[in-house]
């Protein structure tokens, strides 16, 4: 909740400072479709330092895809990963939480100096490590802070992966009873083997009628009476052929 306000006190500031001098480094240079090692160079590494290769757990694809993977490099390199999620956590909290921030972020006529003055204020009255606030400043220099919630969720299924766990969400009409909910995770735990840790998620959907969907490792198990009821439509509306 703190950081609602020291969000809006960050903005704040930089709406009086006006157009500041954009000061390029290292740190700043653009990371719209780079090569995962590039985007990590860019603002992870140490001077004198051989760079480490980090293998990043799970393929990630799009723009988001790209900053998460080069932000978990980053992290995993600093030894920050579970900091830095609970940091870009934070972040995207506070911006949802403020309708002032929300439409900073997505207000594309912001220039881009002010918007990163404003994320740099911000992340160090939150006192963000420097992982996490090199990243927020890159994404706000190349104007991508309106995909900052999805470039966290990436962030995310990849920090679980770092963890060892893996991630499985099953909507249903009702929520499953506790034996049923434990003998999903079993099966799907089965399914991935031993090595991984299932951290299974429940979603309440009424559309889907009764049965389940399951998602887990970008697979999805749809058991649901829509699905079944969408399928016999299709049989349905098929031409019959009678041959004489």
């Amino acid at each position: 909740m703190a950081l609602y306000g020291r969000v809006r006190s960050g903005i704040s500031i930089c709406n009086k400072l006006g157009l500041i001098t954009s000061q390029r480094s290292i740190l700043q240079r653009s990371l719209i479709a780079p090569s995962i090692s590039q985007a990590s160079r860019n603002y992870a590494n140490i001077p004198g330092q051989k760079e480490t290769k980090i293998k990043v757990p799970i393929a990630m694809f799009g723009g988001s895809g790209n900053y998460a993977s080069a932000l978990y490099i980053a992290a995993v390199k600093a030894k920050a990963v579970e900091k830095v999620d609970s940091e870009l956590l934070q972040f995207v909290e506070a911006v949802k939480g403020s309708a002032i921030t929300s439409q900073f972020i997505k207000d594309i006529s912001v220039a881009k100096d002010i918007r990163v003055k404003a994320i740099q204020e911000i992340c160090d009255q939150a006192k963000f490590s420097d992982v996490t606030k090199n990243f927020l400043v890159i994404v706000a220099e190349n104007g991508r802070l309106k995909n900052i919630d999805t470039i966290a969720k990436r962030f995310a299924e990849l920090t679980m992966a770092h963890r060892g766990e893996v991630k499985a969400t099953v909507t249903t009409v009702f929520p499953l009873p506790p034996e049923e909910e434990n003998a999903l995770k079993q099966t799907v735990q089965e399914i991935l083997g031993s090595g991984a840790k299932v951290k299974l998620e429940q979603k309440i959907d009424p559309s889907i009628l009764g049965g389940l969907v399951l998602e887990f490792s970008q697979k999805v198990f749809d058991m649901s009476i829509r699905s079944r009821a969408q399928q016999m439509e299709r049989i349905l509306r098929e031409p019959v052929n009678i041959s004489i």
